[in-house]
């Protein structure tokens, strides 16, 4: 590795937050790393779309491909990101669950963005639009964003970066995503690429 960490980040539908890496990455947010690879789950993704135009290298993966069988998926997985000599993953809006066995291979090498400001609204069940149907139902005042590291447990590794946002009475669910999404997750999951990408080149030199 030279002076850069290699980054992957891995996508299953639109690619809002890989545009929004990308973007950082652009703007030199992003600057102890770069995305050498998009891996998604779902070969229809406009996230593909996304990596093609920023000239990123993208590659898809399914689970149908194996029978379905989770291992064999994951081991798939792993063989692309080794192959591209992946330092960090970063998932964005990646609709699979990972196994222990795989976030272990990869450990404080994974990061995910969850839009609540954890422990609040996470954890099994707790993805999308119903995280925002949850805490609008609840009342909350204040809600927000969470990076944070990948183990088996969903939404259950160390936290690096939080981002609260008020959340507005009235607000549908959709309008408070989109304002989670623009004055948080888009924010907090390049600044957090970046500060993981330099700890690791730290690490390694």
């Amino acid at each position: 590795m030279g002076k850069t960490a290699n980054i992957a980040v891995l996508v299953s539908g639109g690619g809002t937050n890989l545009q929004a890496l990308i973007n950082a990455q652009n703007k030199g947010i992003i600057k102890s790393g770069a995305i050498r690879l998009v891996l998604s789950n779902n070969a229809s993704a406009y996230a593909l779309k996304r990596a093609e135009k920023a000239g990123i290298a993208a590659k898809v993966v399914t689970k149908k491909q194996f029978g379905g069988d989770q291992t064999a998926f994951e081991t798939a997985l792993i063989s692309e990101l080794e192959n591209a000599e992946i330092d960090l993953i970063v998932l964005a809006g990646f609709m699979s669950i990972l196994s222990e066995r795989f976030t272990a291979h990869f450990e404080k090498r994974i990061i995910n963005v969850h839009p609540s400001l954890i422990p609040s609204f996470c954890g099994a069940g707790f993805y999308g639009l119903h995280v925002h149907e949850a805490a609008l139902e609840k009342g909350v005042k204040v809600t927000g964003a969470t990076v944070q590291f990948v183990n088996e447990i969903p939404d259950g590794g160390e936290l690096i970066l939080q981002q609260a946002v008020a959340a507005t009475d009235g607000h549908p669910p959709k309008t408070l995503q989109k304002r989670v999404m623009r004055l948080a997750e888009w924010k907090i999951l390049p600044q957090a690429a970046e500060m993981v990408c330099a700890q690791i080149i730290a690490n390694t030199s």
